[in-house]
């Protein structure tokens, strides 16, 4: 993959790192026509930092091989960055590093503007950086004709000098990225001032379900007694139309008993039904303690998948995403095995199988109830470290089939015991 595609020698307007230059016409039709209309040549700004902890240990690689950060996702488009730590160029003799931008999107022509920066971590903010937002391109913007089109620099840095310097600390690199995707925006004529208010049908709702004005259905949850209305919960969960609507439900049923969900969790569920929002655990459970709040939202997505709301599964989803550690992760798996949530799984999976991580998931509590709860879960984790990390060290690969031993061990315990119960 190389960087150059030239860019377009067609330009309107200059292209800023904010916003560019306007460009107005007179719509044709009529001599004494007032019509007009605005085109605004304006960028689309992200940006994306990425990590290399363990420099020291990507040294050797050889030229032309890379470290790739995570895919993210810029205007629309999809990026990575790629840090050669020997080089790009075999000749070169590794006495450079190369950084580079790819598109990763399966798409074509698109411009952009660009910057890459090598952070000094020393705090001074003597920052290497490579950008096109500072300064007026002749050319104008980049174009990156296809997927695996790069931007960047094949001698970045002298590896001499970056290994010397305050870019490098407590052998870690950060780098920060910057795209600018070109967009052509069409502006018609603003002739109103009137400011659009936020929607505020969610808290009338949850006003209403607080007020118990007009309910007419009771749950009856542990020692907790719920009122809420048929209609919403009806229009909101297939589940509850079902049976209070369908061709065997009960329109005229005035009280429910719920057995299999705590009063917190269900409460917690009528909240999101009535606003369309994750309701705030901290107020429901009345602790700050992060593995009970974790708890209970794991317990929600089990109730969002048994009542089919479908959003605040997926809310749910982020939230144990964004909280997940090595003491909750194996609980976790497991709830994504048991409500097959692909992706919250393929998550747990890639962080379980993170460097480091593994040992400690195996020592936690939540393992043990993993192995129990969902043992062919062994099977594919195993499978999941043994097709990681391409390029090991001797010690490195010492230590994973260690671990893949250990996993091994507590797949066949596991399945010892599955075949005892049946």
């Amino acid at each position: 993959m190389e960087f150059v595609h030239p860019p377009t020698n067609f330009e309107i307007g200059k292209t800023t790192h904010n916003a560019t230059a306007i460009m107005s016409t007179v719509v044709a039709g009529h001599p004494n026509s007032d019509s007009t209309s605005t085109t605004v040549m304006e960028t689309v700004n992200g940006s994306h930092q990425f990590t290399i902890k363990g420099y020291s240990l990507a040294k050797g690689m050889g030229p032309g091989r890379y470290i790739q950060s995570d895919v993210f996702s810029i205007a629309g488009y999809d990026w990575a960055i790629y840090f050669y730590p020997d080089g790009k160029n075999p000749e070169d003799n590794s006495a450079y590093v190369s950084l580079f931008i790819a598109l990763a999107s399966d798409s074509s022509d698109i411009r952009a503007l660009f910057e890459l920066t090598l952070v000094d971590q020393s705090g001074k903010g003597r920052h290497k950086v490579h950008s096109h937002f500072d300064r007026t391109l002749e050319g104008g913007p980049y174009t990156l004709k296809c997927k695996g089109s790069m931007w960047g620099y094949k001698r970045f840095l002298r590896r001499t000098a970056l290994e010397a310097s305050d870019y490098l600390k407590d052998d870690s690199l950060v780098i920060n990225c910057t795209v600018g995707v070109v967009r052509a925006r069409l502006e018609g004529p603003k002739q109103f001032g009137i400011v659009l208010p936020s929607s505020d049908m969610g808290q009338g709702l949850k006003d209403l379900l607080d007020s118990e004005v007009g309910c007419d259905i009771a749950f009856q949850v542990g020692d907790e007694t719920y009122k809420a209305h048929k209609l919403i919960l009806a229009a909101r969960s297939p589940v509850f139309r079902a049976q209070f609507y369908g061709p065997i439900g009960n329109n005229n049923v005035e009280r429910i008993v719920i057995e299999d969900i705590e009063p917190s969790i269900f409460k917690a569920m009528l909240s999101f039904i009535y606003t369309d929002v994750l309701p705030d655990v901290h107020e429901i459970t009345g602790s700050a303690s992060a593995s009970l709040i974790t708890n209970m939202i794991q317990h929600l997505l089990a109730a969002a998948d048994l009542y089919d709301l479908g959003r605040l599964k997926v809310l749910c989803e982020v939230f144990l995403c964004e909280k997940l550690n090595v003491d909750n992760v194996a609980t976790t798996l497991a709830l994504a095995e048991q409500h097959q949530l692909s992706e919250l799984k393929a998550f747990c999976l890639k962080f379980v199988t993170s460097p480091g991580n593994l040992r400690a998931v195996m020592k936690s509590e939540g393992f043990k109830h993993l192995s129990q709860s969902c043992p062919s879960m062994l099977s594919e984790l195993l499978s999941t470290v043994a097709a990681g990390d391409k390029i090991l060290t001797s010690e490195q690969a010492s230590k994973k089939r260690s671990l893949c031993s250990s996993v091994l061990a507590y797949d066949t315990n596991a399945a010892r015991q599955l075949r005892r119960r049946t």
